[in-house]
């Protein structure tokens, strides 16, 4: 399927990249920029570490609950509607998080989930369609952007809540200028109607979650996004616990996020090459566990192991993301097993920062919670053996109809 003809116009292309890259730009920031202000949230309403590990978990129920509904969405409304519309969400949900108010928090919290998720599952369709010769210059693009904005805004946090008495509030609720600014930049699209295509119903059912493959590739990304997300969330407080101020702790936690640009720079082109990324796999997550285990016994040298985990963490999530290509035997399996990977990993990174707070209000100390997570990080390591095989779950059946991917769009 072609794009639409007005991205062949440069100036029209142009503004779709800024617009895309806008986009990304607010996948990351509005979620990680909690962790370094999860203190004085605590302070503020009383919250024990428990209670706290909720809030961060919400978003990530929210991707796990609204991913497999996108594309519905977007076949209702289309790719650029839906797009627009998740900005406006996205706004809406920073600004009600902001309120001040227990109920604004959870609920402006669960708002900004759900749009991100849209524009998760929706951004790449976009890719694909309108960039399909240059998908992995585009993909590696916003991945850029997504991790130094999301690095950017951590480092920024403590510094902003110094300049209001909202403290709090209005460091997380400034961004909403950026998510509206990015709606505004985006209106443009709108004049492209367009939409997934549906399904041909004479595709066979693919039997994805009885497939061992399917499991080891879905465990590989789910173990990798529970300790990243724990992370994200409890390191800032971690590390002011082993003597850092709040503000150095806020840049160290940019510091790991600037660190895991680096494998979306380097590793992409590298994977392609690799017929079997089982290697690769293992080191990557082993990267993860040292960066974990230096946390505890060497906290002093906390910036080394930001950059450690930071950069073994994102390898391992590149390498699951092209493993969902790689393992599938058809663009409609791939799907199956993206949509499949992400449900189930959502889910249980969600379990994550509620579970180590939980352990942090238990033990007294964040010793037991960084064991828990190198743990998980050896097990995710053997998963990549298995994940990172070079073989397939398998091709449809012979004779069956090759579906129509859902990425082709018919105009309206």
């Amino acid at each position: 399927m072609q794009p639409h003809p007005s991205v062949t116009q440069p100036a029209a292309q142009g503004l779709l990249i800024v617009g895309i890259l806008l986009i990304a730009a607010n996948l990351r920031a509005p979620v990680t920029g909690v962790g370094p202000v999860l203190a004085d949230i605590q302070h503020s309403f009383g919250f024990n570490a428990t209670q706290a590990g909720v809030l961060a978990t919400l978003p990530l129920l929210a991707f796990a609950l609204v991913s497999p509904l996108a594309a519905g969405v977007a076949r209702r409304h289309g790719l650029e509607r839906t797009l627009f519309g998740a900005l406006l969400m996205l706004t809406a949900g920073i600004v009600v998080r902001s309120s001040s108010t227990v109920w604004g928090l959870f609920g402006g919290t669960m708002i900004l989930g759900s749009a991100i998720a849209l524009c998760n599952v929706l951004l790449p369709s976009l890719l694909k369609r309108d960039f399909a010769t240059k998908v992995s210059t585009m993909t590696s693009l916003y991945a850029v952007t997504m991790s130094v904005t999301a690095a950017l805004c951590s480092a920024v946090m403590i510094p902003l809540t110094g300049m209001s008495s909202s403290g709090w509030t209005f460091a997380l609720g400034i961004w909403a200028v950026l998510a509206a600014f990015s709606a505004v930049v985006w209106l443009p699209q709108l004049r492209r109607a367009t939409r997934p295509m549906q399904q041909a119903a004479t595709t066979p059912a693919i039997p994805i979650w009885r497939s061992p493959l399917a499991w080891q590739v879905t465990a590989f990304m789910g173990l990798n996004s529970f300790v990243y997300y724990v992370v994200i969330s409890w390191l800032p407080a971690i590390l002011q616990q082993n003597g850092y101020s709040a503000a150095s702790a806020g840049s160290l936690h940019g510091l790991l996020q600037l660190a895991t640009v680096v494998p979306g720079v380097l590793a992409v082109p590298l994977i392609h090459r690799l017929t079997d990324q089982r290697a690769a796999a293992f080191l990557s997550a082993v990267l993860a566990l040292v960066g974990l285990v230096g946390f505890i016994a060497l906290p002093g040298w906390s910036v080394v192991w930001c950059i450690v985990y930071g950069f073994g963490s994102s390898a391992c999530l590149i390498l699951a993301l092209t493993f969902m290509s790689l393992r599938a035997g058809s663009v409609h399996q791939a799907a199956a097993l993206s949509g499949m990977a992400q449900a189930v990993g959502y889910l249980l990174a969600a379990v994550g920062p509620t579970l180590v707070g939980a352990l942090h209000d238990l033990f007294g100390g964040w010793s037991a919670a960084l064991l828990l997570c190198a743990t998980i990080s050896a097990i995710q390591a053997v998963f990549g053996l298995y994940a990172g095989r070079p073989t397939q779950i398998g091709a449809l059946s012979p004779g069956a109809v090759e579906p129509a991917s859902e990425l082709a769009v018919r105009r309206r």
